[in-house]
């Protein structure tokens, strides 16, 4: 598959590779369905529930950025704003430890992850981020696992 075998490129490559999946938020692999699966699928949830969702989540980081000249969202946030808005507890923190230890993330890697899951729990109508919230952002981050090009499943 072409873009399997670029992106493969890229990632093998430390000038470009690295460079490159460091700076994207999320990403991860999708894998085909099979089609015996499809045809037993229940229906999920429905496209306008999901639009009022990132609406409510849109208007609550308006509100949070609103004295903040030039940040309207989460992705725009600052070092300083991250361990305002997305600081994780004790028990977040330790997930997020092991997680960069284990995948060799960077300090940008963490900023991005801390910056996904307050939109996670933005989503969720979540105050604070938790470990559940940190947990899926984390899975987020598919393509720094080594091995996601040999798992062609």
């Amino acid at each position: 598959m072409l873009t399997i075998t670029l992106l493969t490129r890229m990632k093998n490559s430390y000038k470009w590779g690295y460079k490159i999946f460091d700076h994207i938020d999320i990403h991860c692999e999708i894998q085909a369905v099979p089609f015996a699966q499809l045809s037993q699928m229940q229906p999920g949830e429905p496209s306008e529930k999901i639009r009022e969702r990132v609406i409510a989540a849109r208007k609550i980081q308006e509100e949070r950025f609103k004295s903040f000249k030039g940040i309207h969202c989460n992705a725009m946030m600052t070092e300083r704003m991250l361990h305002q808005f997305a600081e994780p507890d004790a028990q977040s923190l330790d997930m997020l430890r092991m997680a960069m230890e284990r995948l060799k993330l960077s300090a940008r890697a963490y900023s991005r992850i801390l910056k996904v899951a307050r939109t996670i729990a933005d989503l969720a109508g979540s105050e604070k981020v938790e470990s559940m919230h940190i947990a899926e952002a984390i899975g987020y981050r598919n393509l720094d696992r080594g091995d996601w090009a040999e798992r062609r499943i």
